[in-house]
């Protein structure tokens, strides 16, 4: 065991506790399947995968409140700051390590914007994160199509945890999640970005039943506010 909890507030929103909090894409207001709001939130560290509202979500107002770290990519992270938050950028493949953990920030196939004063202002490139600390290696795809470099995601990071869109139409669907688990081929492999809305409809046993017929990977269908001890 490493010590670790791993806990989906729904959509792509988890919540790693170990030594320090740390929330990836904490959208609870306006987010159907949250069970917490970002008043009950206590956050050391946000991390943000783009800039879109369903994942930059609540980090300003919780930022604000709590006084915690945010990462981002660098345009992301400026914008944050323009909205006085203290945000670090960071770009693909680059690293950063806070409170003996590590952050390492993969690629996306996705776009990015932030919706402000009636605006849709670039924020970078979207992103994923690596997330090591413990000992654990946990992979956050963020909103992502499939593609062929997931498999150095496996060869450098070789995740314990993976974290993976199903919804479709903005992200990869089930099959294609599938077809990512075969070329990261971490220990487990968690859906996301899935039954928010209904324009990102899926039923997770789909993307389980294609998994369990391509590797060994265990698939974990969690429910909003679930803990998965690591």
């Amino acid at each position: 065991m490493y010590g670790i909890q791993l806990i989906w507030h729904g959509h792509a929103c988890f919540e790693i506790k170990a030594s320090i909090n740390v929330f990836i894409d904490p959208f609870f207001r306006g987010n159907p399947k949250a069970k917490i709001l970002p008043e009950d939130v206590e956050a050391h560290l946000i991390l943000v995968t783009h800039g879109h509202f369903d994942h930059l979500g609540d980090t300003i107002e919780i930022a604000h409140r709590t006084g915690c770290k945010v990462i981002a990519v660098h345009e992301l992270a400026q914008y944050l700051k323009s909205q006085n938050v203290t945000a670090e950028g960071m770009n693909i493949g680059g690293r950063m390590n806070v409170n003996g953990m590590s952050v390492v920030m993969t690629d996306a196939n996705h776009s990015s914007s932030v919706s402000h004063a009636g605006l849709s202002l670039y924020a970078g490139r979207a992103a994923g994160f690596i997330v090591q600390m413990n000992g654990c290696s946990i992979y956050h795809a963020g909103d992502t199509g499939l593609f062929a470099d997931m498999q150095l995601i496996e060869d450098i990071y070789k995740p314990d945890v993976a974290l993976l869109p199903i919804g479709g139409r903005y992200t990869m669907d089930p099959e294609d999640a599938a077809r990512a688990v075969a070329l990261i081929r971490p220990k487990i492999a968690i859906p996301m970005h899935y039954n928010t809305f209904d324009v990102i409809a899926q039923d997770p046993l789909d993307f389980m039943n294609k998994v369990m017929g391509s590797c060994e990977t265990k698939v974990l269908i969690m429910n909003t506010g679930d803990v998965l001890d690591l």
